[in-house]
């Protein structure tokens, strides 16, 4: 059922994808193990578990699957870009749409969508770090912010939004920094777009970076991304995961290098083969934030810089470029934009 039927209330459709933010564990106080019980809301009982939408807004609960976001990648963002296309066309008078996520893809589906989406109403992300059933959760408190920031005027055209612990991110900047705690959602390099402070919602910032609608990537008749793998940095790393993936047939590769964006010799020199066997590299780094130079000696093994993308998110724009073009000049400069 809808969560709110007031004349003159903004339209939000929400869609419920599983995650903690669904789930119900074996009672109040657990809230680690809860996903042993495998027991998820469908996005109309979440927002009837929480009554209180109805008094700002008429949410729309739209059907898709609950399942843990370990399971959620390209398939499930092709379908969930398909979807708010259609929802937004069924609802005209539609002012945003929220999806309810896992945390622990969150970032990752926020950005792809990001690159994705067709349609310019505001698109916003959200999830708990405790389950509906906890004590304490903060799955209801988030879904209220979630819904005031898709329902806001101020939210359009910022691209896809992450809302959670009252702070309003940018889905190619946010990242998860902690397992359990409740600010676990930050922006290292250049914090939070805004905050919802009770029926307030405030921006203070805006990403710079472009976003869909618009960009060149169409993923909505697409089997799949081309294959693109991460390789992370370590002491000794000898170029044995580089060789895997080759092998495996990637068409491109990430190195989550060592901070500012190097590897051990022998993880170069793998990393340099692959780059003259025609598959593009992009260097990142696992420290987690930081643009990566475009060095002499990155120059020189025809590797490309993850501007400041984490490498999770290097592997999203890098796959999604190799829809486009394999050119390395060309996906650098997708990397320069987006």
């Amino acid at each position: 059922m809808a969560a709110g039927h007031g004349a003159g209330l903004p339209k939000v459709a929400f869609i419920g994808t599983g995650g903690t933010i669904a789930s119900l564990g074996r009672d109040a106080l657990d809230i680690l193990d809860y996903s042993a019980t495998d027991r998820r809301l469908e996005a109309g009982a979440i927002l009837d578990a929480v009554p209180e939408l109805a008094a700002f807004a008429n949410v729309i609960p739209v059907p898709f699957r609950a399942v843990p976001s370990p399971a959620i990648g390209f398939a499930e963002w092709r379908d969930l870009v398909l979807l708010c296309e259609q929802t937004a066309a069924q609802h005209p008078d539609l002012a945003g749409i929220v999806i309810g996520h896992g945390t622990a893809t969150l970032e990752e589906t926020a950005y792809a969508l990001s690159l994705t989406l067709t349609i310019d109403l505001p698109v916003v992300l959200v999830g708990s770090q405790r389950p509906m059933s906890a004590l304490s959760t903060d799955a209801k408190l988030n879904l209220v912010a979630a819904i005031r920031t898709a329902a806001a005027a101020e939210s359009r055209g910022r691209g896809v939004l992450v809302v959670l612990n009252d702070e309003i991110q940018a889905a190619r900047e946010v990242t998860k920094t902690s397992v359990a705690r409740l600010q676990t959602f930050r922006t290292p390099d250049f914090g939070v777009l805004g905050q919802v402070d009770g029926d307030h919602v405030r921006y203070y910032r805006r990403s710079e970076r472009a976003h869909a609608p618009g960009t060149p990537f169409d993923i909505r008749t697409l089997p799949a991304l081309p294959r693109v793998d991460v390789s992370y940095g370590y002491a000794d790393a000898d170029g044995t995961a580089v060789r895997a993936f080759r092998a495996a047939g990637a068409r491109g590769l990430v190195s989550a290098g060592l901070a500012p964006g190097m590897t051990p010799p022998a993880e170069a020199n793998a990393l340099e083969e692959a780059a003259a066997a025609g598959i593009l590299v992009v260097m990142s780094t696992r420290a987690g934030s930081g643009v990566v130079p475009l060095t002499t000696r990155l120059r020189a093994r025809g590797i490309l810089s993850a501007d400041n993308l984490t490498p999770q998110k290097a592997r999203i724009l890098l796959a999604l470029a190799l829809t486009v073009t394999s050119e390395p000049e060309a996906v650098a400069r997708f990397f320069a934009t987006y």
